[in-house]
């Protein structure tokens, strides 16, 4: 079933500067082949319900597996019959506000 996910994973009390651990993150991510986009506060994964799970689980321990205490923030969208919905919602939006 196609599932669109944002999620956030830093490291939590690591100091200041957290984009290190973050690329780590994002890296496991763009690896999995599903599509996604990086913003500065979530990463957008779509795909079927278990890949995506599954690189997200992948993605947090990366982080988790090197003793770093790990935060995870995430927004699930399960919507059956639906594919292509990281582009879509967006152009939809685009498009009324381009009437």
């Amino acid at each position: 079933m196609n599932t669109l996910v944002a999620v956030a994973i830093a490291p939590f009390g690591e100091g200041e500067e957290l984009s290190e651990h973050v690329a780590q993150v994002v890296r496991v991510i763009r690896e999995s082949g599903l599509p996604n986009k990086t913003y500065s506060m979530f990463t957008e994964i779509e795909g079927e319900y278990d890949e995506v799970m599954q690189v997200v689980k992948d993605a947090t321990f990366v982080l988790a597996e090197k003793g770093i205490r790990t935060e995870v923030i995430m927004k699930v969208d399960i919507r059956p019959g639906y594919s292509g919905m990281m582009e879509e919602k967006v152009a939809k939006v685009d498009d009324i506000l381009s009437e």
